[in-house]
């Protein structure tokens, strides 16, 4: 059953056109995520469907009495209100859990009043004719989880990363049809990730969100909702599969594009030997050229391509020795010694409070150790991008600062300005002077990361760098990183981002205590696992007893197998370099290039199949061969 129906919806700003002619449905148990570049309109789409902002054009249908539950991306709360009364403030019968919990703070301000103890009494007493006391428990037990427990704390006295923790506590304990997300994977740790990912596959109702957090979208979403140039796109798809549809979208969409590129190629010659637009047929030329070339462009805009910039980096980098740092009488960093290589790429995790981020200003020198060093080599140049979007005046244009930092910079392309790096990082030149104050989250974060990278760093100290940033963007910094010539040390939560980035790991234990781990985000994760649920020693070597016993000789399948399978690797390999070859002749008949690529993809998994077999049935024979040694 549909929950709502968006018929023909538009929305713009200004002359920026952020989506046209929308038209899809959201049935229950529809688990959607929302993808797109920065600044595509996203978290206006989400607006838009919760009903806070109008749209342009068509109209929402939505079921009666439909109940839609909302985590902004920036939750605005009553500075008096308490943490618990803010999150049933407004909401009908459920007010009365609000008033209750207010008149317990007076009750325990004012001890000695009898009447605010009456008045409690009276209270207590209606929670109880409406069933509200499971209700608050469930908003305690969530808050809790979240690393919310003062619940009787003033709104206005929590950090920006708290409201939305008692944001998302106020969207998920709210009885709905249609829970809508945006970012809900900001500000919690890799646990509180885990733990919300399997709330929310367990829930009934349908959920929309927005989010960068690529696990979390392929462990969560079953559809995906694509704003890509102003078309709202629905893929009946997880994200993998997604990106598997969209590249064979795109596979199929580049042949037409070949044949276009060179049409354009042949009309821009015929425009630079001098049209003159005299005749119909010549204005008509004319019109066609500029159709491709705005269609040039727009692809063009479409496409980010970092080249990793840096400077020379010495033998010395940063050295912390023995640092001590504790606020409030809670160790932080307790005798942490670490020497930075030159070419280190280490991801920083554990639950928010240990220091994380208290560790990574210490490097940078933005905060001093209570006791012990940190040593920084000379030539090191370090590129700090902090959680927040601290811009000095957001009055200034993006452009302006940009060129703050430098007007020119030499890339591994050549010199670049200011203005072209812009368009590198997807801002458009009718774009670079808008005000900062104007531009997304998301835009804001790359803005600050392109200013970083126009200074050649050579060590990225990056606190959650993958904040508010699309996948696209996610995928090309990631990129960046693996060409960059320096040091990286990043503080995340977003465990794609860390198990493509990350080679070593330093756990906060919590206490003060940091753990260092060789691998990535997955490799900690196996390694805890482990330890948590280790196998009996006896079980452990009876079973590899049996394995080596299984390896002393091929099974008589296996040894036949084992002979041909070299052949059947190379035939399919020869298929499919014939496939494509075929594909290149069929690039301008859809009908046939989709049957070939059908016929290459199924190739392709019986390829990967061959090669993983292949490689068991190699360790097993050089396992025979040690056994006969033996």
């Amino acid at each position: 059953m549909n929950i709502l129906a968006a018929e023909s919806i538009s929305k713009s700003f200004g002359e920026k056109v952020l989506f046209r002619d929308a038209t899809f449905g959201i049935s229950e148990g529809d688990k959607i995520g929302v993808i797109g570049i920065n600044g595509t309109g996203k978290s206006t789409l989400l607006k838009v469907i919760s009903g806070e902002l109008p749209s342009d054009t068509g109209r929402i249908v939505y079921m009666n009495g439909v109940r839609i539950s909302v985590l902004p991306q920036d939750p605005e709360f009553d500075p008096e209100d308490t943490v618990i009364s803010a999150i049933f403030s407004g909401e009908g019968s459920l007010s009365i859990i609000r008033e209750y919990e207010e008149a317990v703070v007076k009750s325990n301000e004012s001890p000695d009043n009898i009447s605010l103890h009456d008045e409690v009494m009276r209270l207590a007493a209606r929670m109880d004719d409406v069933g509200a006391w499971g209700l608050e428990s469930e908003a305690k037990a969530v808050l809790t989880r979240l690393g919310i427990t003062e619940f009787h704390k003033r709104t206005g006295e929590l950090s920006g990363g708290q409201k939305k923790r008692v944001a998302m506590a106020r969207a998920l304990v709210l009885p709905s049809d249609l829970l809508i997300l945006d970012e809900p994977t900001n500000h919690i740790d890799d646990v509180t990730v885990s733990w919300l990912e399997g709330m929310l596959r367990n829930r009934k109702g349908a959920i929309l969100m927005v989010t960068h957090d690529r696990y979390f979208l392929e462990r969560v979403a079953d559809r995906m909702l694509e704003i890509d140039r102003g078309e709202v796109i629905s893929w009946q798809a997880n994200f993998s599969r997604f990106l598997e549809l969209k590249a064979e979208r795109e596979e199929l969409l580049e042949a037409g594009d070949r044949k276009r590129r060179k049409l354009f190629m042949k009309e821009l010659e015929w425009m630079r030997r001098g049209a003159k637009a005299r005749t119909t047929k010549q204005k008509a030329r004319i019109g066609r050229f500029e159709e491709l070339a705005q269609t040039e462009s727009r692809q063009e805009q479409n496409s980010i391509e970092i080249k990793a910039l840096s400077s020379r980096l010495g033998g010395k980098t940063i050295e912390l020795n023995e640092v001590f740092k504790a606020y409030d009488g809670n160790e932080l960093l307790h005798g942490f010694s670490y020497n930075l290589l030159r070419d280190d790429r280490v991801g920083i995790v554990g639950v928010n409070g240990l220091g994380k981020s208290t560790l990574l200003a210490i490097m940078a020198g933005a905060l001093l150790p209570d006791s012990g060093t940190v040593d920084t080599g000379e030539t090191v140049r370090i590129g700090y991008l902090t959680q927040d979007y601290t811009f000095r005046d957001e009055s200034m244009r993006v452009l302006e600062y940009i060129r703050d930092a430098a007007e020119r910079i030499e890339t591994t392309d050549g010199m670049s300005t200011a203005s072209q790096l812009l368009e590198t990082f997807m801002f458009p030149s009718e774009f670079q002077w808008t005000p900062i104050s104007m531009l997304s989250g998301g835009e804001k974060r790359r803005l600050m990361l392109l200013r970083i990278l126009m200074e050649k760093p050579n060590v990225l100290l990056l606190d959650e760098p993958t904040n508010d940033l699309d996948t696209m963007t996610l995928e090309v910094l990631e990129d960046f990183l693996d060409t960059f010539s320096g040091a990286v040390v990043a503080v995340s939560h977003d465990r794609w981002f860390l198990d493509r980035m990350a080679r070593r790991i330093l756990h906060f234990e919590g206490n003060g205590k940091i753990t260092m781990h060789p691998g990535n985000y997955t490799d900690l994760s196996e390694r805890l696992e482990q330890t948590e649920e280790k196998v009996p020693e006896a079980k452990v070597e009876a079973r590899d007893e049996r394995k080596k016993e299984r390896a002393r000789k091929f099974s008589y399948r296996e040894q036949k197998e084992y002979e041909g399978i070299g052949d059947r690797i190379a035939g399919l390999e020869e298929r499919i370099s014939a496939l494509d070859k075929e594909m290149e002749k069929n690039a301008a008949d859809f009908e046939a290039l989709g049957s070939l690529m059908e016929e290459k993809s199924v190739c392709e998994a019986e390829l990967e199949e061959a090669i993983e077999r292949w490689a068991y049935l190699e360790e097993l024979s050089q396992e025979i061969a040690k056994g006969k040694e033996g």
